[in-house]
């Protein structure tokens, strides 16, 4: 799928050979009427309005738009529904599995039967079950949205409802193990193997129980710092589509961490990669053994126009990608290091997602679960659950005297 711009809006035309109002919508030409006519421009407008309604795609009450039509008017309705890239990185996805596979169909002759050979596909990809449930699950939404649009006949979207999602134990595509907690001597091991600023990132998350998107956005003007425990409001975050509040306390510890950072215009982010390179850069010269007066000198070796580089703040990728780089790095040390002893003890891969995790069970663990849902900021305790291991001391206490 494209992220250009849109396409323009089709022009009212004069046929000349006829003298009606025409106007050319999906490579047809529909005629309005007598050009120049107040009932052939209602008509015009009646048609536009319906064209962009429908994705900017005409209704086709017969179902005779292809899935690459219905792909592609979907995709412009979604990049208006979900305003955020990330949230449409799935359904971008899921409109190319199916424009891979059937191009030219008929929507109305998608039926159940192609779903689950999209399905299948998918896990002989080696995808995991959630993984190919969620994309059949979104492929379902985008016939429904075909419905409503009369793009597509209800009875295919009946159709396809009927198809189950892959039941665990009951098919081949894996299961990947929950997100846990990270250890805390995991994450220390880490921190002398990171930029300094995404481990002073990673130091903040550790503390506050942030989601990595919200530390990746912190700005000076979203932190009040009046009182004692600083309170920081995401200028976006993952429920505010459902009008929900999101306020992260940061208290004494995550503020010596954040405090030298705040020091900087407001609307900039606090966390930039462009000094963290710009650090890495002056670490790299100083620890330099090659004398001055050989090879290159400090900023001679770089394009004058590079396509790509450090931005103004990170992505969510980009923190996770320097998490893991410097967890390889520290592997490589510890292999180097025990090549004589022939036995090397190497660090777990982890995400900065799984801190989120870690706080969530520490809270719980000393304030309940309650503590732990008003500090990650769920609506409901159940989501904390997930987030928040249970804690074994009080179970094995009971076994202890119990049992």
């Amino acid at each position: 799928m494209s992220s250009s711009s849109p396409r323009r809006v089709p022009r009212y035309r004069r046929h000349k050979p006829s003298g009606q109002a025409v106007v050319t919508i999906d490579g047809r030409d529909v005629y309005l009427g007598k050009w120049g006519t107040v009932a052939s421009r209602t008509e015009y407008d009646r048609l536009i309005g319906e064209w962009l309604a429908g994705g900017r795609c005409l209704p086709q009450p017969d179902g005779g738009v292809t899935v690459a039509e219905l792909a592609r008017a979907y995709w412009e309705f979604a990049k208006g529904y979900y305003p955020k890239p990330g949230s449409r990185f799935r359904v971008k996805r899921a409109l190319r599995v199916l424009r891979e596979r059937y191009v030219h169909t008929l929507a109305r002759d998608f039926g159940p039967l192609a779903l689950q050979t999209v399905q299948q596909q998918l896990v002989d990809a080696g995808n995991c079950r959630r993984y190919v449930n969620y994309l059949a699950d979104a492929l379902k939404r985008v016939f429904k949205w075909g419905v409503a649009q009369e793009l597509v006949p209800e009875t295919t979207y009946r159709a396809l409802a009927c198809v189950s999602g892959l039941r665990r134990g009951r098919t081949s595509a894996p299961d990947h193990a929950p997100v846990g907690p990270v250890a805390d001597e995991v994450v220390d091991a880490t921190l002398p193997r990171l930029p300094e600023v995404v481990a002073d990132m990673v130091r903040v998350q550790r503390l506050t129980g942030a989601r990595p998107g919200e530390v990746c956005i912190i700005r000076p003007a979203d932190v009040d710092t009046s009182g004692k425990v600083w309170l920081y409001r995401p200028e976006s975050h993952k429920t505010e589509y459902a009008g929900r509040r999101r306020v992260i306390p940061i208290g004494p510890r995550a503020q010596d961490v954040l405090r030298r950072y705040l020091l900087r215009p407001a609307e900039t982010y606090c966390f930039v990669p462009m000094e963290s390179e710009r650090k890495r850069l002056t670490l790299r010269h100083a620890a330099r053994k090659t004398p001055i007066g050989y090879g290159n000198r400090p900023g001679t070796n770089r394009r004058r126009r590079p396509k790509r580089g450090p931005g103004q703040r990170y992505k969510t990728r980009e923190y996770c990608n320097a998490v893991r780089r410097a967890v390889e790095k520290e592997n490589k040390l510890r292999e180097k290091e025990a090549a004589d002893r022939g036995e090397v003890e190497l660090l777990p891969k982890w995400t900065p997602n799984r801190l989120r995790h870690s706080t969530a069970t520490m809270i719980r663990k000393h304030y309940g679960l309650e503590g732990a849902q008003v500090a990650l900021g769920h609506a409901h305790a159940n989501v904390t659950e997930v987030y928040a291991e249970r804690d074994l001391d009080l179970a094995v206490k009971i076994a202890r005297e119990v049992g």
